[in-house]
């Protein structure tokens, strides 16, 4: 069986193989593992910068014209109209087509994939207007954009099937003719088992608060240095390390300089999970998670494989994923943070229990698992099935 999966991502190609962006490429090749053959679809950036993950040989790899931003319509409406013939032509062999959206381009696939008469499966990752309007507060015309590409994405999948990452998005789009909720797990049984040795941390000395993602509005980076203000005036043992990169980490260098935390704040770029992120969490003894929004974030699923006990802000699907593994408190507070850290620090018995719960959560949703349960979905709701 065939699949064509389609995300709107960034690829490059180095020596004649092709990177990923971003560590959802490693599920989207084990997703390939269940399949006779696997063809991302994906824009092709020929511009410098690292990429991280390098797709196998086994899969197949189609360029589209790239695109820098959503913030340039005409940009993106270039590279669609030069995408559409090369997809078409993509999806001639395929039995399933799995599209990510909604974007300008999945949204256009999918019209595609149902005149071609190809079986089409929608996949859906985050609350894609939330997104928007953190990330972009003061552009209406992109809120309205994100409102109408929203529809047009909800009202494709009142007859197609869909996968979506969180119970939040489940409830939204309800009303698909088949629905699948998932999360987006890239670990092993074996970190798992890693996870349980790295348990048994000791919490005197020095400790280490983690924070791991894009350093973006979304996700409210300067509130990690106010946490870590607070933290060190209680305790001056503490200190941050962030894993990620993005426009705002200029911002948060210069907020933990004003607040005379640059000694204690450790800002690593980004890590790939393969490459020591994991060891990080290891070593680290709370995982501290404060976005705006969220749909079911990966690194929850990291930190609880790695035996680390979580704070996280109560958005989107977090709460629902996350059951008795964190704490939860509300965004934007700064003051909760801090308090929930050291909650976990000073509570042992609370501390077993967290990590307990989070093991358990990490050992049924590997990434083994979850590539699985969705090829399995495909396959049921395609016509070469």
């Amino acid at each position: 069986m065939k699949l064509v999966a389609f995300t709107d991502y960034v690829y490059r190609r180095v020596d004649g193989v092709v990177y990923a962006e971003r560590a959802f490429a490693l599920f989207l090749t084990a997703l390939g593992e269940h399949f006779d053959e696997l063809t991302i679809v994906g824009r092709l950036d020929d511009g410098p910068g690292p990429m991280h993950y390098p797709l196998p040989a086994r899969v197949q790899f189609v360029a589209l014209p790239h695109y820098a931003s959503l913030t340039r319509p005409l940009s993106v409406g270039s590279s669609l109209v030069g995408s559409l013939a090369r997809f078409w032509r993509t999806i001639e062999n395929a039995d399933a087509v799995w599209l990510l959206g909604p974007y300008p381009h999945a949204v256009a696939f999918a019209v595609l994939t149902r005149l071609r008469g190809r079986s089409l499966i929608l996949g859906v990752r985050q609350d894609f207007p939330s997104y928007v309007r953190s990330r972009r507060p003061t552009r209406r015309w992109m809120h309205r954009a994100a409102d109408l590409l929203e529809l047009a994405w909800t009202r494709l999948a009142r007859r197609a099937p869909v996968v979506v990452v969180g119970h939040e998005l489940e409830r939204h789009y309800r009303h698909a003719p088949a629905l699948l909720a998932i999360a987006v797990s890239l670990i092993s049984t074996t970190d798992v088992e890693a996870g349980e040795r790295a348990a048994e941390r000791s919490y005197e000395g020095e400790l280490q608060v983690l924070s791991v993602g894009r350093i973006d509005r979304e996700k409210n980076p300067l509130l990690l240095a106010d946490a870590l203000d607070l933290l060190h005036r209680s305790d001056p043992r503490w200190r941050l390390v962030v894993c990620g990169e993005g426009p705002m980490q200029t911002a948060l260098e210069q907020r933990l300089q004003q607040l005379g935390l640059a000694a204690a704040a450790e800002l690593r770029g980004y890590v790939p999970v393969r490459e020591g992120l994991l060891d990080v969490y290891r070593q680290s003894h709370v995982f501290l998670h404060v976005s705006l929004t969220e749909g079911m974030p990966q690194v929850l699923l990291e930190a609880f494989a790695s035996g680390l006990p979580v704070v996280a802000t109560a958005v989107g699907g977090v709460a629902a994923a996350a059951g008795e593994a964190a704490l939860l408190i509300g965004p934007d507070d700064a003051g909760a943070a801090a308090a929930a850290v050291l909650r976990i620090a000073h509570d042992p018995e609370l501390r077993r229990g967290l990590v307990k719960a989070g093991l358990e959560t990490a050992r049924s949703q590997t990434l083994k698992a979850e590539t699985a349960r969705v090829a399995a979905f495909i396959k049921a709701h395609s016509r070469a099935a």
